[in-house]
């Protein structure tokens, strides 16, 4: 089951998409008093007879940060669905300024609050797990991950998958974003370099307390496997917990059947106990 719903961040109301295991019994009611009874709609139905009570489950948390910015790159709910029947409670922030939601996206700048927050509702949630909630950022939301992952110490994983861990480097690599990443962020490197360390996982990396999955294609296009190797250094240069997982031949985006292979591997790897 999928709900479109509004929380707040900071005093923005913004919005993000809730995926509940499809056999949970929850209605749409019960879902908006979750959230202070803010807007919430029902995105898609339950496949299956809703068969458990939620004064019966305690499910791990999930946050789900998107990449792109705009419409580019938004929630995708197949993720959301996806991500959910593995018997995970998943929020996925669309970030500020997207889809309704008030403010303006700043690309792993005050937006990362729109996932403190989620990671914040999560945790009073009467049937998550506060102990076992972790944190995947696809692409550019791999600065959003990285950032909340050390705002809240008690993150339980950490995924980058397909990740920017350098945006300086990103802003040399991708000419298509250069001005979109003096927009969003006031301007070059070279004139706000500080800026871009600050939405640079790489040069965050000691700063992590959790395990770390790297997962990258090899022959990505859009983020440069290297992202994904740098990052994997940098964490097992300070002593970090952390895993890498290369899809050889494979490009940002996975063919459907290696993706749900990934998305296996991925929950597999966060239940490991490390």
């Amino acid at each position: 089951m999928i709900f479109k719903i509004t929380y707040l961040s900071n005093n923005l109301k913004v919005k993000g998409y809730l995926g509940l295991p499809n056999h949970l019994d929850i209605s749409e009611k019960e879902v908006a008093k979750l959230f202070g009874d803010l807007p919430v709609e029902k995105v898609s139905e339950s496949i299956v007879p809703c068969r458990v009570s939620l004064k019966k489950v305690h499910l791990p948390g999930f946050i789900y940060c998107r990449g792109g910015i705009g419409h580019f790159g938004r929630v995708k709910p197949s993720w959301v669905e996806a991500f959910a029947n593995q018997g995970y409670i998943v929020l996925a922030p669309c970030y500020r300024g997207h889809e309704g939601g008030e403010g303006r996206d700043e690309f792993g700048g005050a937006d990362c609050e729109d996932v403190h927050s989620a990671f914040r509702l999560l945790e009073t949630i009467p049937f998550v797990d506060q102990e076992k909630i972790s944190i995947m950022g696809f692409s550019r939301g791999s600065i959003n991950a990285t950032k909340t992952a050390i705002t809240m110490p008690n993150t339980h994983r950490l995924i980058l998958w397909g990740g920017v861990s350098n945006l300086t480097d990103t802003y040399e690599e991708r000419i298509d974003l250069r001005r979109m990443l003096k927009r969003v962020v006031g301007g070059s490197p070279r004139k706000l370099p500080i800026a871009y360390q600050q939405r640079s996982p790489v040069k965050l990396a000691r700063e992590i307390q959790c395990p770390v999955l790297i997962m990258h294609g090899t022959e990505d296009s859009q983020v440069a496997v290297s992202h994904g190797l740098n990052m994997y250094e940098e964490l097992k240069s300070h002593q970090k917990k952390s895993s890498l997982q290369l899809y050889e031949g494979y490009e940002h985006h996975l063919p459907f059947a290696v993706h749900i292979d990934a998305i296996n591997k991925m929950f597999s790897w966060i239940e490991t106990k490390k």
